[in-house]
């Protein structure tokens, strides 16, 4: 039976519609889960929605509506958008959902019943933005002198009845995990962060609230809903069974790899781990905190009015047009800039120029001069060379992606599609068909051969497009080819750039 991988994605937060960066996430978990779909594994891939926290019920308020239907008509922004994206997930959770609630009530029972919870007083700084509570020490001063949290959102006193999680008595606990297992938290520059601010010293945690209602009940204080956080984290493994002993909690619990926003990475590496010690439930084997997309290098944000659809941008240049740039673009874990000029520049140079053209002239060839029929590849050492090249472009792109380094390991894919572009210069196959048509036919299966290979292995990133040049090339193998049609059409920029 295969090796199972289980993948997660942050649940979005859907008090507002789907941004890009949204979209960055769910194509990078989604060129992982297709990646290891592809070795062999046996994927279970999740992503969804956050639909609790007085962030939500604000933003209900504002349009009028209860919070439930304005969850559900937000929730199903994101999952459009996961379509729209070729996102291939196996749940799109809700934690709005019955089963969702059952979890996180069963979570917060075992770590009462461990007597890690208990009731007092809340007084203290809370974001309603980030749903987070903050000490003193690390709130920033703004405009005026306003207190701000670290990310630079405002802060509120809260004052207020709640029970609270014994964080503290997990300080150690943690410490000693995150040495025992040093790829728990990555990249390495997040570990450090994180190991920084627990060596700090844990203080309890504000687990829930009483001033609304829109949230998990928290079981035996009815007037009191769990905080967001620990409802939402509970996602990962409400979405495979628990608390029921099921045959996909038994297979796919521990995650592989909770994939985040580097802003979340304190909920998912201290929290998270903290709340499973107290369950009794076994930890993620690794939490990745990515970086930020820019927008031509500034943070987007709603008041700048550069916060940009991804929907847009598709249906500007396309889904798998998109998908290459952001993998291709940016260097996986640290911030990354996107703009409509970098997007038509590169996409246009690679797949346009380089790869689209390489195999739009390796099977018109064919289909004008075999009659579409797919010739065998040549034997010769300069063919030999090339499929070596090839062979090991692919390799180095797979262990690169093994290791999320997407970036490094296309730019070894795009090595291997130079080097067949200077092997259709070299062998000159237009000038062979008068001179050599036998060993025309070879040069262009030793093209067919490598293109395939190409394609295969960028197939997790650019799936419909590389899908399709695999479809034409193995139908090849009992019918002759179709006259081609370009597979990746250059891009033209738009008016008004992104």
């Amino acid at each position: 039976m295969a090796d199972p991988y289980y993948i997660t994605t942050a649940i979005s937060y859907p008090n507002g519609p789907p941004h890009i960066g949204h979209a960055y996430e769910a194509i990078a978990a989604d060129v992982i889960a297709r990646f290891q779909r592809a070795r062999g594994r046996d994927v279970r891939f999740q992503t969804g929605t956050d639909e609790h926290g007085l962030k939500m019920a604000q933003a209900a308020r504002a349009q009028d509506v209860p919070p439930a239907e304005f969850a559900g008509k937000m929730s199903l922004l994101f999952q459009e958008m996961c379509d729209r994206l070729e996102v291939s997930y196996d749940r799109f959770i809700r934690t709005s959902e019955p089963d969702h609630h059952r979890a996180s009530q069963a979570i917060w029972t075992a770590m009462a019943e461990r007597g890690d919870l208990y009731l007092d007083r809340y007084e203290g700084w809370y974001s309603v933005r980030d749903e987070a509570f903050y000490e003193e020490s690390e709130l920033v001063a703004g405009e005026g002198g306003a207190k701000l949290s670290p990310q630079g959102t405002p802060v509120e006193w809260t004052a207020e009845e709640s029970w609270f999680f014994r964080l503290s008595a997990y300080q150690q606990k943690l410490l000693d995990h995150y040495q025992a297992h040093p790829d728990f938290i990555r990249p390495e520059s997040r570990r450090n962060e994180v190991v920084r601010f627990v060596e700090g010293g844990l203080k309890d945690l504000s687990v829930s609230r009483t001033s609304f209602d829109w949230g998990v009940p928290v079981p035996g204080s009815d007037d009191h809903v769990m905080y967001v956080w620990l409802d939402a984290l509970t996602n990962y493994i409400t979405g495979v069974g628990y608390p029921d002993d099921t045959a996909a909690w038994r297979r796919y619990w521990p995650a592989d790899v909770h994939l985040i926003g580097k802003d979340v990475v304190r909920f998912h590496a201290v929290y998270w781990p903290a709340f499973l010690m107290s369950a009794g439930i076994a930890l993620p084997k690794q939490v990745y905190g990515h970086g930020f997309l820019l927008s031509r290098g500034e943070k987007m944000s709603k008041s700048v009015g550069n916060v940009v659809d991804p929907i847009a941008l598709v249906d500007a240049f396309g889904v798998d047009p998109l998908r290459y740039f952001l993998m291709r673009e940016v260097t996986f874990g640290q911030d990354g800039s996107y703009s409509a000029e970098a997007i038509v520049n590169r996409v246009n140079a690679e797949l346009a120029n380089s790869f689209g053209n390489l195999a739009q002239r390796t099977l018109s060839m064919v289909y004008k001069n075999l009659d579409g029929v797919l010739p065998q590849q040549g034997e010769r050492a300069e063919d030999r060379e090339l499929l070596g090249k090839v062979d090991q472009a692919v390799a180095d792109l797979a262990g690169r992606f093994e290791d999320m380094a997407f970036s490094v390991g296309l730019e070894a894919w795009m090595s291997a599609v130079f080097a067949c572009n200077a092997y259709v210069d070299a062998t000159a196959p237009w000038a062979l068909r008068k001179t050599d048509p036998k060993r025309m036919a070879e040069v262009l299966g030793t093209l067919v051969a490598a293109v395939r290979k190409l394609a295969q292995a960028v197939l997790p990133v650019v799936p419909a497009a590389a899908q399709k040049l695999i479809d034409i090339i193995d139908a090849g193998a009992d019918a002759p080819i179709a006259q081609p049609v370009p597979i990746f059409p250059r891009l033209e920029l738009m008016e008004e750039g992104a």
